[in-house]
């Protein structure tokens, strides 16, 4: 209610008291007046409101109920609230960090020169999780890589007792293109020497078998689990198996041999061999004659050329002789009736 509004209502009520306390019980209130006081009260008033008419006496009366029953205006409403804030839209997820890939088995210490453009290689799994993962290299950069590798092999300086007593690394002979691999143990005294694998005296009975097989060392590939000569602290002469730790800091070597010259078929000679290729615990005796698989390539266990050396019968020979003609049946090789009867 504005200051005019109230003032003006209090000198009514002041003027109405004033008759009142002279006597007088009646005034004299016109039309307008009582139309006025009728009409609703205005919450505002921006000028002042004309006089009130003289009231006579019998008005009076009139006006006290009128001017009681006019009503406080009442408090303007309070402001509306403000509306709650919208709520806040959840931060998106955090995209997944993905674990890094883990690293494949397979090591290749060589570097694949960027130029190989041939069709990738059929992945193939073996029983040790391994797999190929890179193509295959035509002939010109095979020859690079495994030169670039052999580089590597002969300044390889990992095992310090082995380096300090090797004369030669020895690394690998034979065809790049070859359909079937021997893998040996490690050097002897003579390997050490000459730097090439297989040339000893068990050399040469392997040359013989190669021969007898339809092949020749120079269309075959032939190379060690290990590349330098298991020392022999104390001893002037012998050679000792490689320990788990030596095969497994050289197998990279291997490794990678076999999958730049991709061959169809590998032979492992010995236990020695076998273990370090393939991780089978079983004695050769056991493993020998049965097919093993290495990232897709069938693998014959059979054994090794010097362990021949000892046994004067021709047996033994035999048995390797019959895991020979295994490997020629796999390779598709013709077999003559001669062949079959070797070491009868």
């Amino acid at each position: 209610m504005s200051d005019s509004y109230t003032s003006l209502l209090d000198a009514v009520i002041a003027h109405l008291e004033e008759l009142k306390a002279d006597g007088s019980k009646f005034v004299s209130v016109g039309p307008e007046v009582l139309a006025a006081l009728a009409a609703p009260v205005p919450r505002t008033l921006t000028t002042a409101a004309p006089a009130a008419a003289p009231l006579n006496a019998t008005a009076r009366t009139a006006v006290a109920p009128a001017a009681a029953r006019v009503a406080p205006t009442p408090p303007p409403p309070s402001p509306p609230s403000p509306p709650p804030p919208a709520p806040r839209a959840p931060a998106p997820p955090a995209p997944p960090v993905s674990a890094p890939a883990p690293k494949p088995i397979f090591s290749t210490p060589a570097p694949v020169p960027p130029s190989a453009t041939t069709a990738a290689a059929k992945v193939t799994s073996s029983p040790r999780g391994d797999v190929f993962n890179s193509p295959v290299l035509p002939p010109a950069e095979k020859l690079q890589a495994l030169a670039e590798l052999r580089a590597r092999a002969l300044a390889c300086e990992k095992c310090p007792h082995l380096v300090a007593t090797r004369q030669q690394v020895v690394f690998g002979v034979g065809d790049p293109e070859a359909t079937l691999m021997f893998v040996g143990e490690a050097p002897g005294a003579d390997e050490d020497r000459l730097g090439e694998p297989f040339v000893g005296a068990a050399g040469e009975l392997l040359t013989k078998i190669i021969k007898a097989m339809g092949f020749s060392r120079e269309t075959v590939y032939i190379a060690n689990i290990l590349k330098c000569r298991p020392d022999t602290p104390g001893q002037s002469f012998g050679n000792r198996r490689p320990t788990p730790e030596e095969m497994a800091t050289c197998r990279p070597y291997l490794l990678t041999q076999i999958e730049l010259v991709r061959p169809r078929v590998l032979v492992a000679l010995g236990a020695s061999a076998t273990t370090g290729l393939l991780g089978l615990t079983e004695s050769i005796t056991r493993l020998r004659g049965n097919w093993q698989t290495f990232r897709g390539i069938p693998v014959m266990p059979t054994y090794h050329p010097s362990y021949l050396l000892h046994k004067p019968d021709n047996r033994e020979k035999r048995k390797v002789w019959e895991d020979m003609l295994q490997v020629m049946a796999k390779l598709a090789v013709p077999i003559s009736e001669k062949q079959r009867g070797h070491f009868l």
